[in-house]
């Protein structure tokens, strides 16, 4: 099989789909590898590192598209890729189609088969493929938070760990699954005082035992995260339904609750986010201020440490990768339920019920 891997073009995303030694698997195993120029250089890996282990280098994106069967990258198309999709081509990455309709319409129009990492599940409910960025994501969250709730970044002016003598910074996390563990020790290890919520009664067992002792567990309702809100200071969004809108756990009248420079930090806003007031932000315009607090929204926040995130991210695709290239979606699919539940959008249409239904889309199930 033909497999391309274009550079990403979504602000500041300087991932890249693939390291090269995933696309050195991809060589081994017969396939043909086009990557395109400087692709890989957002992440530190050179054009000559990927020729050394047998890709071709092509100048543009057009030509990554024309050739490729399968298009491997991290972010989902936007605009300028639309016209480049073809009919039948395999788009294996992230999508978050429930919350971007022109994005859906695009690639319903384009005929070709999308298969979303963020949906791709193993039988005990985890998201393979989600998780390392998920981890990636919770870390980054709270440095971020920390950063911005200094006062000269419009915070609060507040040292996440404290002093001696001093009182550490609050912080609540908003869903115990792997972002949101993340986010926790990470703030854990700070030295915040954190708390974790969450739906699922085991889960919170779960995290009780696991996490320090400066990590404490809520169950999660409105009244409960009301509560918090006038003692907060930052605010980690990490609810995520797989392949379905977030659900919205402060309302825009909830920002009164808090202190002027408290920090909202939205890791689902990829899929429409945790807080009403949030919209996109990108890394160069990372921040906005609404009510008094500030709003941090970045889409790709893992693209701000791109190497570490790109390892790891290859760590996690490259079976799913190499097993779709060496069998086709459809066999592949066929052998493996988990990656079946990753196909999102199949030739002109919606093959996952969560999309059709945001949209009010007709729902075809695959087979």
């Amino acid at each position: 099989m033909k497999v391309g891997i274009p550079k990403e073009i979504k602000n500041n995303e300087n991932r890249v789909g693939m390291t090269p030694a995933g696309v050195a698997e991809l060589v081994r195993h017969g396939h043909e590898v086009m990557v395109q120029h400087t692709a890989g250089e957002g992440s530190g890996f050179a054009d000559s590192e990927y020729v050394a282990v047998g890709a071709q280098i092509l100048p543009n994106i057009e030509d990554v598209y024309r050739e490729a069967d399968m298009i491997v990258k991290v972010k989902e198309p936007i605009e300028p890729e639309y016209k480049l999709v073809r009919k039948g081509q395999l788009l294996f990455t992230y999508f978050h189609f429930a919350c971007e309709r022109e994005l859906t319409d695009a690639m319903l129009k384009s005929g070709a088969v999308c298969l979303a990492y963020e949906t791709v599940q193993l039988p005990n409910g985890s998201l393979p493929l989600l998780q390392p960025m998920s981890e990636v994501a919770g870390r980054m969250a709270v440095l971020n938070g920390a950063y911005y709730l200094q006062k000269t970044k419009g915070g609060k002016g507040k040292l996440i760990s404290g002093v001696p003598g001093v009182s550490p910074a609050r912080v609540l996390v908003l869903g115990g699954g792997v972002v949101g563990e993340a986010a926790a020790l990470m703030a854990a290890g700070l030295g915040a005082d954190v708390t974790i919520t969450d739906i699922s009664l085991p889960r919170l067992r779960q995290l009780d035992i696991e996490t320090p002792a400066n990590v404490h567990t809520l169950y999660s309702s409105e009244h409960n995260i009301v509560r918090q809100l006038k003692d907060v200071d930052i605010v980690i969004g990490s609810v995520l339904v797989p392949g379905d809108k977030t659900p919205h756990l402060i309302t825009k009248e909830m920002l009164a609750l808090m202190e002027p420079g408290t920090v909202l930090v939205d890791v689902a806003i990829d899929q429409g986010g945790c807080f009403e007031t949030s919209r996109p932000t990108t890394h160069s315009d990372p921040v906005y201020v609404e009510d008094g607090i500030l709003h941090y929204c970045v889409a790709n926040i893992p693209g701000a440490v791109p190497n570490t995130s790109t390892l790891a991210l290859t760590n996690a695709t490259l079976r799913y990768a190499i097993a779709l290239a060496d069998k086709g979606w459809q066999q592949a699919c066929k052998d493996d339920s988990a990656l079946a539940k990753g196909l999102n959008v199949v030739e002109g249409k919606v093959v996952y019920k969560a999309v059709a239904d945001v949209f009010g889309l007709p729902y075809h199930p695959l087979w």
